[in-house]
């Protein structure tokens, strides 16, 4: 007769409750919901499932399926909290864009777009050929023409990652660049 068939689990899971603060306690994990302790929960009721008496000690499988199952949790709870962190930081991005895109817009508002075009000729040229054909295009659309970037990808027949990937690019290359620094001073200048 095998142990599975002597124990009921609630009688197992009595027995052996301390296992799974052990491991908590022993991986330095907080749990003030008890998330951490359901999932040990379930690594022993798998290890009760799963149990083959002639592979070794239940003891040993317990250890080491709650272990792996405690560490598992940690290693999906620290993936998910780093999406979080990146998807702050495109918000952040966005939010940076859209001040740099509100203050052209004050400045195209004041002056009309050819004028402006025709007169800052050279940076305008130096930033086109800066940049790739779909970074340009990133650039004329969302800076000059005012669109999102929903419909850049719309008008362009790309995805929305690929036209973000466009900006992030063409802003990068934009603040690399020393040369351009200086146009846009010696355009500035009266």
């Amino acid at each position: 007769m095998s142990k599975k068939q002597q124990f009921t689990f609630e009688e197992i899971f009595e027995q052996n409750e301390r296992r799974i603060h052990y491991h908590l306690h022993k991986l330095n994990i907080r749990d003030p919901h008890h998330e951490f302790f359901q999932e040990g929960l379930i690594g022993m009721w798998k290890a009760y499932e799963k149990y083959q008496p002639n592979k070794g000690p239940l003891g040993t499988y317990f250890n080491f399926m709650i272990r792996n199952r405690l560490i598992d949790s940690i290693r999906k709870e620290s993936r998910r909290m780093e999406k979080e962190v990146l998807a702050s930081k495109d918000e952040e991005g966005a939010f940076d864009t859209e001040i740099f895109h509100k203050a052209n817009n004050a400045t195209h508002e004041e002056s009309s777009l050819d004028e402006h075009l025709k007169h800052n000729s050279d940076l305008w040229k130096h930033i086109r050929d800066l940049l790739t054909e779909n970074q340009w295009k990133w650039l004329k659309y969302y800076v000059i023409e005012d669109l999102t970037i929903k419909e850049i990808a719309k008008q362009e027949e790309a995805s929305i990652e690929a036209v973000k990937g466009w900006a992030k690019e063409a802003r990068r290359k934009l603040r690399k660049d020393t040369d351009l620094e200086k146009l846009i001073k010696n355009n500035l200048e009266p």
